[in-house]
């Protein structure tokens, strides 16, 4: 069932943060380096592109990673069409969404081209195939019938939000993970990467971004 948009209080005057699970949405340094040292750089991005890549995400909040993505994957010259699923059961309204991409002048082009397009679940643009599962992602991604090439598991600190690190849940995105896929997260948490071990992925712990000394890659052989 779709949750209403999130609470929202603003630190620095764009940065969003979820009053539900007390977490910002993206670092409170440069949420766009973020996402591209921990997502893109953290699943071998974009050395591993091609036609029909397919990333999915848990956790969608500003849109701040998909814009990244599609702006790598048009700065890189790749042909044919990046798939992205996102699985968000709080999804945030466009106005606040467009707001928090406004802090970053890099994307302001791309984040331009899809403020039309902010609220829909599903939506083209050139090459690039959008998807959003609205919902609580432990009943969502055992009912999709795809599997994912990267994964950006983007869902809070577990601390703040410890049901999207279940177990069954990573097991999940295991189970939707294509052989020689991977999966990313900022968190370096003992349990999270057990879990990930447990579910069968092949898990390393790397250099975090920014003040985190440690962030987590895992590989499904």
């Amino acid at each position: 069932m779709q949750g209403q948009p999130p609470d929202l209080e603003w630190k620095d005057g764009d940065v969003p943060v979820a009053t539900r699970f007390d977490d910002p949405y993206f670092s409170l340094g440069n949420g766009l380096s973020e996402t591209a040292h921990v997502f893109l750089a953290g699943n071998g991005l974009p050395g591993r592109l091609r036609d029909g890549f397919h990333i999915a995400e848990l956790g969608f909040g500003t849109g701040l990673n998909l814009l990244a993505a599609l702006k790598l994957w048009r700065d890189t010259n790749q042909t044919g069409t990046l798939h992205f699923t996102t699985f968000e059961a709080y999804p945030m309204a466009p106005a606040d969404m467009a707001r928090a991409q406004a802090a970053f002048p890099e994307i302001a082009a791309l984040a331009e081209e899809m403020a039309p397009h902010l609220g829909k679940t599903a939506f083209s643009l050139p090459g690039l195939a959008f998807q959003m599962q609205q919902g609580d992602a432990r009943q969502t991604l055992a009912a999709w019938d795809a599997q994912a090439d990267a994964w950006f598991l983007d869902g809070f600190s577990p601390a703040k939000n410890p049901e999207m690190w279940e177990e069954a849940l990573m097991q999940a995105v295991f189970d939707h993970t294509a052989p020689q896929g991977t999966a990313a997260t900022y968190t370096a948490a003992g349990h999270v990467r057990a879990k990930l071990a447990s579910a069968g992925f092949t898990v390393t712990r790397a250099p975090g971004f920014g003040r985190k000394r440690h962030m987590t890659q895992a590989q499904r052989p």
